[in-house]
């Protein structure tokens, strides 16, 4: 058993704005967010552009969510279709931001993505009143000055306060769902599929299942030495989000050691010719790279997925491999890739490619080789060019591929958060 006394009792609210960009396209266009059908789509030339948000009534009515494709909205006179507005969410995206620091300092504020925050409110009762009170205020005040509806979690860790969020709050009638810690074993215990729990992802609970784990409630009441040796550090950690434990500190990682790079991109049109999908790989590998690079950080496992077209009937593969030293050098990532690429590759028509650096350290513990005496000075060479790319843009230095027919690297750094500004 847990003795909850001896952990954490903070006031934390977790912050979602629904629908985010297909709200704010809404209230651009002088709509109710909450009764329109209206779609954001990447791309409205292209039937293959992804839905990036839908309306609450086209998510219940239609079937229409995020990650669904434009040829699969149905013709129907009472929707709308736009295409995004990157540069407006994220202003947006920003002011709520601002609002949210009306109630707390910029050190209780963590900005977990563009739709999503947390914020901390211990000490605030005397000023603006309970948890509870301060989220109907924060609701308030976000659908005054934006017309934008949200939803709200609290607990008294970051874990808490998002499971709040993601498993009760949209059944509340006023949108906020506030769960303790005597909460866990009725409210959460229960919940399977194991992936609906934060922090779970499909492979995982395949994994779980594996090992006879359904629910919350039998991964909180397995034996922790075998999630242990299953799972190493992850696997204790599993444990103890079952109970409702996360001793994280605002704006850390809830999971520790799942830090990854990663970088996944659904191309314009099917790449049939291996050197074009070579080319994507590269750039690819070269944002991931840039990425384990601005946080100081290198990776020891390289992972490469690819989807096929859905015209040669879709299917994939997806596989990793882990090397001896950790990595932050474009070229050896995208050598390990290639070697990937040649071993699974089917020769179909490719649509979609993600790439990924895991199982991550800091940059500062690398050690020089003997075999490779080059290396560091590649791996300086890497961040000379960021610095490079950071003052004048991510399109001051491309490698020369970026230029031909198959690049992506070019249009895209005219890209807000890889859509139309």
């Amino acid at each position: 058993m847990i003795n909850y006394d001896e952990l954490p009792h903070h006031s934390i609210l977790c912050i979602d704005m629904k629908s985010f960009y297909a709200s704010c396209a809404a209230v651009m266009r002088g709509l109710d967010p909450l009764e329109c059908y209206l779609a954001v789509v990447g791309n409205l030339q292209q039937k293959g552009s992804v839905v990036l948000a839908a309306s609450p009534k086209l998510k219940k009515d239609f079937g229409i969510r995020t990650g669904s494709r434009l040829f699969e909205i149905p013709k129907d006179d009472r929707i709308m279709i736009v295409e995004a507005q990157m540069a407006a969410y994220l202003k947006t995206s920003a002011a709520i931001i601002k609002l949210l620091n009306q109630y707390a300092p910029k050190e209780d504020i963590h900005i977990y993505s563009v739709d999503e925050s947390f914020i901390k409110v211990d000490g605030l009762i005397r000023l603006f009143g309970n948890p509870s009170t301060i989220a109907m205020k924060i609701k308030n005040d976000i659908k005054e000055t934006f017309g934008l509806p949200c939803t709200v979690g609290i607990g008294p860790n970051m874990l808490i306060a998002k499971l709040a969020l993601d498993l009760e709050s949209k059944k509340k009638k006023n949108g906020i769902a506030e769960w303790g810690y005597e909460d866990i074993q009725k409210k959460l215990w229960s919940v399977s599929p194991l992936s609906k729990m934060w922090g779970i992802g499909r492979k995982m609970e395949r994994n779980l299942n594996r090992m006879g784990i359904f629910t919350v409630g039998a991964l909180a009441n397995h034996d922790l030495k075998l999630l242990e040796k299953k799972f190493g550090v992850i696997g204790n950690q599993l444990y103890h989000h079952a109970w409702g434990v996360d001793l994280s500190d605002l704006g850390a990682p809830i999971l520790q050691g799942q830090i990854s790079f990663g970088k996944s991109q659904i191309l314009m049109r099917d790449y049939k010719k291996e050197h074009e999908i070579k080319t994507v790989m590269l750039e690819m590998c070269e944002e991931v790279a840039r990425r384990a690079r601005k946080s100081r950080k290198a990776g020891r496992t390289i992972s490469l997925g690819i989807s096929y077209s859905e015209s040669e009937y879709g299917g994939g593969f997806y596989r990793s491999h882990t090397i001896d030293e950790p990595t932050n050098i474009t070229m050896v990532i995208y050598e390990e890739c290639l070697k990937l690429f040649r071993q699974h590759y089917s020769g179909k028509s490719v649509r979609q490619i993600s790439i990924s650096l895991s199982k991550v350290t800091d940059d500062a513990n690398l050690q020089l080789s003997l075999f490779e005496p080059r290396r560091d000075k590649q791996r300086d060479l890497g961040y000379v060019v960021d610095k490079i790319r950071d003052r004048f843009g991510s399109a001051a230095i491309l490698r020369a591929v970026s230029y031909t027919e198959a690049g992506t690297a070019l249009k895209r750094s005219k890209l807000v958060g890889g859509h139309k500004a």
